[in-house]
């Protein structure tokens, strides 16, 4: 799994270089005719992605690596019991004596000579609270990694996700701005027809009031339809980590630059 992730993590770098070296030949897109879902990288590359540059996944996946070290160190806990010590002296050493024969007492003798000595020790301990208590303890162990690659799982199904809801957020609100561009423009030349007929005559003010408050509002409706659009492509981008290229027409901005 975690291959087929880095693989399409890489095809879709490759997407993004190209569309940077390539500006001029990606295909300029307009949100009131083009589908914006022909132009995106297949949903699942798009999860792949996210799950490639989530920090949180991430965290989870070194918890992981964290607490398998646990359970090895867990598991070779043991040999701390068991140990070996050595120690060696170099130096001048003294021997002195004096023996008394008959009554008589000889001079003392006194012997230097330097030598060199040394000694080792291997030792065992058997603590018994540690020998009762080490299948659990590593019991335990094995439980806490299966616990990260669980957490991390989940956190991997939860960008899954939310990547498929906010693909389709952006769909849907592409679509919803193809509608309210439509009354807007519709609006705008009934707006026309309006004010020649008042300016002749033949509506009163308070119809012409009337329309052009309801013009207003449908002016209103588009901006924050497409204002709503353009946030659920910025989102999107950031979630996957992706720079989709696309020149944005309606903003007046062009993101391939």
């Amino acid at each position: 799994m975690r291959t087929i992730a880095i693989l399409s993590f890489l095809l879709l770098l490759q997407f993004g270089f190209t569309g940077t070296l390539n500006a001029q030949q990606v295909k300029r897109f307009d949100p009131l005719k083009d589908d914006i879902s022909n132009l995106l990288p297949p949903l699942a590359a798009l999860m792949d992605s996210a799950i490639a540059n989530n920090p949180y996944i991430q965290f989870r996946d070194l918890q992981v690596i964290v607490n398998n070290c646990k359970r090895k160190s867990n598991e070779i806990e043991w040999m701390r019991n068991i140990g070996f010590s050595a120690d060696v002296r170099y130096g001048n050493f003294y021997n002195y004596s004096q023996n008394t024969v008959g009554g008589v007492e000889p001079p003392a003798v006194a012997t230097n000579r330097a030598e060199t000595k040394w000694g080792g020790a291997v030792y065992i301990k058997f603590p018994v609270y540690e020998l009762v208590n080490r299948k659990n303890q590593l019991k335990m162990a094995g439980l806490e990694v299966d616990q990260a690659q669980k957490m991390a799982e989940v956190q991997r199904d939860e960008v899954r996700q939310l990547v498929i809801r906010q693909y389709n957020e952006l769909v849907l609100k592409q679509r919803v701005l193809k509608v309210k561009s439509k009354f807007f423009e519709t609006s705008k030349m009934s707006m026309v027809l309006v004010e020649t007929e008042f300016l002749n005559g033949v509506i009163p003010l308070t119809e012409y009031s009337r329309l052009s408050e309801a013009a207003s509002r449908t002016e209103v409706d588009y901006e924050v339809s497409r204002m709503d659009f353009l946030t659920a492509y910025l989102v999107l981008q950031e979630i996957v980590g992706i720079n989709f290229q696309l020149t944005n027409q309606i903003s007046g901005t062009d993101e391939g630059n």
